[in-house]
């Protein structure tokens, strides 16, 4: 039985205007970013200043307030700049922290451990194993991926006892929040930074490999409606979220009014009889008419995916609404005080709180006594305050005068011990010092870095089809390889494993439970000799790691470790190895931890991995595993890879949830960077196959190993650097 009375309205905030707006029209609890590591660094965001008058401002109203560090961070910048970021609001009271880095939320979990951490949306957390893994680490809230069923937010509500928080209105990303490289690879800008370009709102031309092309280049095949959940408010809460959330922290504070307003209005509905919960059509209009592209959709909620969830031609409708919105002032009770030859005396209260201030002397008035109504007008100019008078009783003799000038500093004292009374409760101090990963390791890393320039790092691949498994096996250079389930099956059948370390690669998008058979068998293998696993996601690590299989993993760079932190929190679950991020850039590769590292150094790259379908969408659906071509404005081509049956069982027994990865035009590779590879540091290396054919494979195969191997030149070939020379914003 949902308790009503426990649910948040969480209403988004880009300026102090839009956080006033959404406290006013009715919000529970407002998310903000301050000056640093918001996931929106376009929007205007919030001085320090500005961010504890808004702390103070939401606990005076006995609302909350969260505080967005849902961005990677480099090493210079948590260790200069995280603390000191975090400090001042941690003992102002702040109510929760978002974040996505976990080498962050290790810093807070050790820095400032009572303050409460949300896994932002960032962290793609997709269901309950991923989530009870987060409880563990000391997150009190979880923001599951968007494309979450309603089934699976109750299976997640069912395993464990933190909040959930989802979206419920607003813009909608194609891909999973925290899996997408587009904007940053095309153009620099990263989603993982906050300032992602939208490459998913431009028009591409979609046609079936080596065929014909779309004639229409106006269609916008990734650009998504936005979402709008009003008729499904009740079942959403019935699920077990107890946090709505409102996206819009780049929309005007209009727009965060009007929102706030109605999703108000029906959870109060909701809150006196939910039998009665009905939406008014001029409701939903209002909405549709402050903000779509192209219409509305429901969301992931109840429904995978789908044409319906496609705003193919993106032509953004905006209106602007005035709406009426009642300042918010709390209600305090006084008593004036005023006799001759004593002090003046102002009592004042707020529920339980209380103060009681006295200055100056009230004096015998000389020609012109002092009236009540003058007094009371004087007391009454509460001006910007947040607060009004509900009474205000005044004790005096006739024939009194007080300066108005004390009045004036009776009030204003008054008021400021009583707002230092109602806010005395959040206070908290920073008690503990900073210590940071790098530090610790510091000299640790010296000595290992200074070996490791003596030994060669071992080369692994990964791969997609049987016949690039072929041809990587035959080669006597690579130390093991990565492979899906069904064509590990076969390798090990054959004892393969006794020849090159084996390692099963799990979905890139964990979903639903481990198939039967799957853990069966990879349990099977671990005891025979397989080495161990690839794991893209917290999901993914968490079901191993409760099978007790955490130490044969090797974390893919969907697991992100910008920072010594985050390597450190890996190194503390004590997993075989993590992998460098493709977003740094060499220089800054090499002040990240990279001994128990392993480096891409060739693949195409996944720029996007959705829940919806290209092919799909294009009418073109039936279940079988087939690419679709992507072509820009540039006439660049991307592939977008149907992956229908993630688990590679050979089995569909069970509805699986598929999903698309969209990859690069042309293949990453740093092959005449190898000497600067080397150098950082690294453990491992590692060629990742996808779309490539037998013979493509081959070729790259030789040519990588010639270079990193043998010290031949490197071969005339078409890459890109990635961000391994420029860098991510």
């Amino acid at each position: 039985m949902t308790d009503y009375s426990k649910v948040e309205l969480l209403a988004p905030a880009g300026s102090y205007e839009a956080f006033e707006a959404a406290m006013c029209a009715g919000a529970d609890a407002v998310y903000l970013g301050g000056p640093d590591f918001g996931a929106r660094a376009y929007a205007r965001n919030f001085t320090e200043e500005e961010l504890i008058r808004a702390i103070r401002t939401a606990h005076i109203h006995g609302k909350k307030l969260y505080l967005t560090v849902n961005t990677l961070l480099k090493n210079r910048e948590l260790k200069e700049r995280l603390y000191n970021s975090l400090k001042t609001v941690y003992e102002e009271g702040l109510d929760g922290v978002i974040v996505q880095d976990l080498g962050v939320l290790r810093f807070i979990r050790h820095t400032f451990p009572d303050l409460p951490v949300h896994a932002s949306t960032q962290m793609t957390v997709t269901g309950p194993e991923g989530m009870k893994f987060l409880e563990s680490l000391g997150v009190t809230r979880v923001v599951p991926a968007r494309e979450l069923s309603l089934e699976e937010l109750a299976d997640m509500h069912k395993a464990s006892p933190i909040e959930i928080e989802t979206f419920i209105h607003g813009a909608l990303c194609y891909s999973f929040s925290g899996q997408c490289l587009m904007s940053s690879i095309l153009g620099g800008r990263s989603g993982n930074r906050g300032r992602c370009a939208q490459p998913c709102r431009l028009p591409y031309q979609t046609g079936e490999s080596g065929g014909h092309f779309s004639k229409d280049k106006e269609n916008c095949p990734l650009s998504l409606k936005d979402i709008c959940t009003l008729d499904i408010l009740p079942e959403i809460l019935e699920a077990g979220v107890m946090s709505l959330k409102i996206e819009g922290r780049m929309k005007q504070p209009e727009y965060t009014a009007a929102v706030t307003g109605i999703y108000r209005k029906y959870l109060d509905i909701l809150k006196e009889n939910r039998a009665s919960y009905k939406v008014d059509e001029k409701d939903r209009k209002f909405l549709l008419d402050a903000f779509n592209r192209g219409g509305s959709c429901q969301g992931y909620y109840k429904q995978h995916n789908g044409p319906d969830m496609v705003a193919f031609h993106n032509h953004k409708k905006t209106s602007v609404t005035s709406v009426k919105t009642i300042p918010m002032k709390k209600k305090i009770r006084g008593n004036l005080i005023l006799y001759p030859e004593s002090p003046a005396i102002l009592q004042i209260s707020c529920g339980s709180a209380e103060v009681v201030v006295s200055m100056g002397e009230v004096q015998y008035a000389k020609e012109h006594p002092m009236e009540e109504a003058r007094i009371r007008q004087q007391m009454e100019k509460l001006g910007n305050t947040e607060f009004t008078w509900e009474t205000l009783d005044i004790q005096m003799s006739d024939q009194i005068f007080v300066p108005v000038k004390v009045l004036n500093e009776l009030r204003r004292t008054g008021l400021g011990q009583l707002e230092e009374e109602l806010l005395k409760k959040y206070k908290r101090k920073a008690e503990r010092k900073p210590v940071y990963a790098c530090e610790q390791n510091l000299e640790e890393r010296k000595s290992l870095k200074q070996n490791r320039t003596l030994e060669e790092p071992l080369l692994y691949a990964s791969c997609e089809t049987k016949e690039q498994a072929e041809v990587l096996w035959n080669s006597p250079d690579l130390a093991g390889l990565y492979l899906p389930f069904d064509i590990m099956k076969e390798f090990m059948l054959q004892d393969r494993y006794r020849e090159k370390e084996l390692y099963l690669s799990l979905p890139r998008i964990t979903r639903g439970a481990m198939p039967e058979e799957y853990l069966k068998e990879a349990s099977r293998w671990i005891s025979m000799g397989m080495r161990g696993f690839l794991v893209h996601d917290l999901e993914g690590y968490a079901m191993l790691r409760k099978a007790g299989f955490q130490k044969h993993c090797v974390a893919d760079a969907s697991l992100y470790t910008w920072n010594d932190e985050a390597c450190e929190f890996w190194r503390e679950e004590e997993i075989l190895r993590n992998t460098m991020p493709m977003e740094l850039n060499g220089k800054e590769l090499s002040h990240r931890d990279n001994r128990d590292s392993e480096c891409i150094i060739y693949g195409y790259l996944p720029l996007m991995i959705s829940a919806q379908c290209v092919r799909k969408n294009s009418g073109r659906c039936d279940g079988r595993e087939k690419t679709m071509v992507l072509r820009d404005r540039y006439d660049k081509e991307f592939t977008s890879a149907c992956v229908c049956h993630p688990w590679k069982t050979g089995t569909t027994e069970k509805k699986e949830r598929c999903y698309n990865i969209i990859y690069n035009s042309i293949p990453y590779g740093l092959l005449s960077e190898s000497k600067k590879v080397k150098s950082l540091g690294a453990s491992a290396l590692r060629l990742s196959f996808t779309l490539e054919n037998g013979k493509e494979t081959e070729a790259i195969l030789r040519e990588f190993t010639d270079v990193y191997f043998y010290e031949k030149a490197a071969a005339d070939r078409e890459f890109t650097k990635g961000h391994f020379k420029r860098g991510a914003e």
